[in-house]
């Protein structure tokens, strides 16, 4: 079952732990690969110095603000494609970045896609699983809720055992590096880096 828009409205930090667990399914270039979300991190807005958003709208993250359950998509170091979906309470610019997957179908596509056979490394950090599924900036906004979507994420298994840890890359954050945001599924190999 595709999650419904509805799941999207709600506080921020409950979205990013209960995607742990969900599918991501894409269907780009007439190919379908799909990936159990493992490590998930939630950014705030205007609350959270390392969120995108927290200076406020700009052009980059017009999709936080058009909706809820959109892909929010950017290029980081000019070359690793990251998927945000946006998400939070009406009116907060607020997504989670998924981290990791663990690949389920379409693995030979996503091998290909990435250069390597090595599962463990095929989506062990939102660059790798933006190659592997084949996401860019040509999503950027669509509705991960729609079933026409080339985006979508299916409900998982409920009462998966989440592990709760300090979200990576974010010196530059001060305080709020610290903050307790980042989601992974407990003992599972394909997250990016042990918390």
């Amino acid at each position: 079952m595709i999650l419904p828009e509805e799941f999207y409205r709600r506080d921020t930090l409950t979205v990013a732990r209960e995607l742990i667990g969900c599918t991501l399914i894409s269907r780009v270039d007439g190919q379908e690969a799909r990936g159990r979300i493992v490590e998930a991190e939630a950014y705030r807005g205007p609350l959270d110095p390392a969120a995108h958003s927290y200076r406020g709208r700009t052009q980059r993250v017009r999709a936080l603000y058009e909706g809820k359950g959109l892909a929010y998509i950017y290029l980081i170091y000019g070359m690793y494609w990251c998927l945000n979906l946006s998400c939070g309470q009406e009116g907060d610019p607020d997504c989670v970045l998924l981290r990791a997957l663990e690949p389920l179908e379409g693995v030979d596509v996503m091998a290909r896609r990435r250069g390597t056979e090595k599962l463990s490394a095929l989506c062990s950090g939102p660059g790798k699983l933006c190659r592997a599924l084949g996401i860019t900036r040509e999503q950027y906004g669509v509705p991960v809720y729609s079933p026409d979507s080339p985006l979508t994420v299916e409900a998982g298994e409920a009462g998966l055992p989440v592990e709760v840890s300090p979200r990576i890359n974010i010196d530059y954050a001060g305080d709020a590096k610290e903050w307790l945001w980042r989601f992974t599924l407990s003992g599972n190999p394909y997250i990016s880096k042990r918390p």
